[in-house]
């Protein structure tokens, strides 16, 4: 049974516990020394308490620096061993967006203030150098390297003393944050939640009607799927070069993949690249007929369209993944099943691969969250308010207004889902919207209603209107031009190129 360690964070006490307590290193890293230390906080009122910030990612450190600058004391839990963990996995991707749409305006003010020298506006970053050139920084300021703890995996959030059930005096109960470090339950005290958490670890199945496949979860097979951006090209390499290799889905995670495996047959050439999808055609995948078509992801489309006509890929259309199984002789045997626009299945055929890369999308972790009283919209399990502004079925990314936290609020008042989790399980989120998002909470916890209501960011419509291919610079980096083709001048702000997984949120699709 795990160590239960029930201490409380007082928000005035906070920075000289946890600079006590933990042995920061300069990538973000911690130890624990010692056994636990308990911090009575008998006396303390909710107000006295930090806000907790689930996820030291981008949207994460943007709101604890919101907070902070509102004179709010946070707490930020990382269930990574370093900030921007997520991250990390799809280092090796490049982002549709430039810097200058990636960077939070109070993070940009707390980097500032330590001679931080920006990136270059225009310039297109990579997951790594997202996580090198801004958070891992940012993380080292001197306001936020204290109030960060690594290596916390929050397992269940609720209210001191009270399930769900109960209604009496709920909105005076700080909210109880159980985590667990180092196999001990850690228990954290809060006077609000924000969940930046993000929905990387819980990708989309592979199966159909949202559900996996026959054999998907099986330990056999398990060493056989690759997750959603492998690093074919570096990490996992020796797992694909001069292999039978399946990428499922139709997005620009899918996309970005199956462009890496291209490169990787021209130096393995034994390499064999198939790519299943659902619908009947690619050419959302490829480009040009879709209000998201933006300028980077363009140009993606256009490479795998050349790929998939020279036979380099071999492209597999209307069929649904029936199952998986280990096959005798190695490899892994994939049941693809013809599928029909309603959604019946008409014949299989069985496809033998040496790996699964799953580009179908991802969803929310809700199981943490059950002791809370949300409003989820029940297809999206998005906040209710905000579903019919980001539902996939209507909106592109570019036709989704900001929103603060009006938008965001659950029955559960002091609780908020930011980032990409607060989209649930639509696609197409951006950075900056994220950030706008903390923004406003930030002001709504500080008891500002007016800079609350008031949404600074005007996400214009991307699509036909922003065509212009990236540039290099003279470092031989990809930007963005200054003013991009189309009928509306300057470049807008681009999707993020990960990890929203599909275009239009479908399981294989």
């Amino acid at each position: 049974m795990p160590h239960i360690d029930k201490r409380r964070w007082i928000g005035s006490c906070l920075p000289s516990i946890d600079a006590h307590r933990f042995d920061h290193r300069p990538d973000g890293r911690s130890q624990t020394p010692g056994g636990p230390v308990s911090q009575s906080d008998s006396h303390s009122t909710p107000d006295q308490l930090p806000v907790v910030v689930i996820g030291a990612g981008p949207v994460g450190l943007a709101a604890a620096a919101h907070l902070l600058e509102r004179g709010l004391e946070t707490l930020v839990l990382e269930s990574g061993d370093r900030v921007g963990a997520a991250v990390r996995e799809w280092s090796h991707i490049r982002l549709f967006s430039p810097w200058r749409y990636n960077i939070d305006g109070a993070a940009r003010r707390l980097l500032e203030a330590t001679g931080w020298e920006e990136p270059r506006a225009t310039r297109l970053p990579s997951g790594g150098e997202l996580v090198a050139d801004y958070l891992e920084p940012l993380a080292a300021t001197p306001p936020l390297r204290d109030r960060i703890l690594p290596g916390a995996r929050v397992v269940a959030v609720s209210r001191v003393g009270l399930d769900k059930t109960h209604a009496k005096g709920r909105d005076d109960r700080p909210f109880l944050v159980r985590t667990v470090v180092d196999g001990r339950v850690v228990d954290h005290h809060a006077r609000a939640v924000v969940d930046a958490s993000g929905t990387w670890t819980r990708p989309n199945p592979l199966g159909l009607a949202g559900l996996p496949a026959p054999g998907e979860d099986s330990t056999d097979v398990a060493p056989f799927l690759l997750g959603a951006l492998p690093d074919v090209l570096g990490r996992d390499r020796d797992r694909v070069a001069g292999r039978r290799v399946l990428v499922v889905g139709a997005g620009h995670s899918a996309t970005n993949t199956l462009l890496n495996l291209v490169e990787l047959a021209r130096d393995e050439p034994d390499t064999r690249i198939t790519w299943a999808i659902r619908g009947a055609s690619p050419e959302r995948a490829f480009g040009g007929g879709d209000a998201d078509g933006l300028p980077a992801r363009g140009q993606l489309g256009s490479r795998l369209r050349r790929a998939v006509e020279a036979g380099t890929v071999e492209l597999v259309t209307s069929v649904t993944i029936g199952a998986l199984e280990p096959h005798d002789g190695g490899g892994v045997a994939v049941v693809l099943e013809a599928a029909t626009g309603a959604g019946e299945l008409n014949g299989s055929r069985q496809l033998l691969v040496d790996a699964v890369a799953g580009a179908t999308g991802f969803r929310p972790d809700l199981d943490m969250l059950r002791e809370l009283r949300l409003g989820l919209d029940p297809g999206l399990e998005a906040p209710s308010e905000l579903a019919p502004l980001i539902d996939p079925e209507f909106h592109s990314c570019g036709t989704v207004p900001a929103h603060g936290a009006d938008v965001l609020a659950h029955p559960e008042a002091g609780f908020f889902v930011v980032g990409m989790k607060s989209y649930g399980r639509a696609p197409t989120f951006l950075l900056a919207t994220g950030y706008e998002q903390v923004r406003s909470i930030g002001a709504h916890l500080a008891g500002d209603a007016e800079a609350a209501g008031n949404i600074e960011l005007n996400l214009p419509e991307t699509g036909v209107c922003s065509s212009a291919a990236p540039e290099v610079d003279d470092e031989g980096q990809p930007v963005i031009a200054a003013t991009g083709g189309g009928c509306c001048g300057p470049s807008e702000p681009q999707l993020i190129g990960i990890p929203t997984g599909l275009q239009h949120g479908r399981s294989g699709a």
